[in-house]
């Protein structure tokens, strides 16, 4: 028996955001990998700029990956670009300096990731940074145990970004391309304030 091929897209879908996931929950566990996806963790602030905010190394890796889950799970090639595009227009959704009132959200990151859910993934405590990894469907956050509803200061104490880049100076784009290469972080699952 054979799926309709709109339920085949579908799951196509779903699999890759499962996908994306994993491999952001990777390049937060592997230092190699934080060393690139850090760049995105520097932004002090927390806006729509901060979805496009990757290194192009990092970019390269998460094409390769992607491209080996399709290889591998025989995704097609629409369900390829409805999940690309998905995935650019939540990356700026879920970045962006939105406030929805209290009910809306907690309704809506039933099912998606808000910018509020995502918000506490970039505060400078490591529990709070190594949470809320999903980008578009919120079930896999809750699912494999890494969702934190609110940040323990709240969203108004709440300091975005990394506690050892705090120079907006130190943070230009040359300094940024060169980051991962010239500079050994702490790692992000050392329990350090990062």
């Amino acid at each position: 028996m054979s799926l309709p091929s709109w339920v085949l897209v579908a799951l196509g879908v779903i699999g890759l955001d499962l996908l994306i996931y994993l491999q952001h929950a990777m390049f937060h566990a592997i230092p190699a990998f934080w060393r690139l996806h850090l760049v995105h963790h520097t932004d002090l602030d927390f806006d729509v700029t901060t979805g496009v905010r990757f290194h192009p190394v990092e970019i390269l890796l998460s094409m390769l990956i992607k491209m080996a889950g399709v290889a591998a799970l025989g995704i097609s090639a629409l369900a390829v670009v409805l999940f690309e595009i998905l995935l650019n227009a939540t990356s700026i959704f879920n970045h962006g300096n939105v406030k929805f009132p209290p009910a809306i959200d907690r309704i809506l990151r039933l099912l998606v990731v808000t910018p509020e859910m995502h918000r506490v993934h970039h505060s400078v405590i490591i529990r709070e940074h190594n949470s809320n990894f999903g980008f578009n469907l919120a079930w896999w956050d809750r699912l494999l145990g890494t969702y934190r509803a609110q940040p323990a200061a709240g969203h108004e104490g709440m300091v975005i970004g990394l506690g050892y880049f705090r120079d907006p100076q130190k943070l230009s784009l040359p300094r940024l391309l060169l980051l991962p290469f010239l500079y050994k972080p702490p790692h992000a699952a050392s329990g350090m304030w990062i």
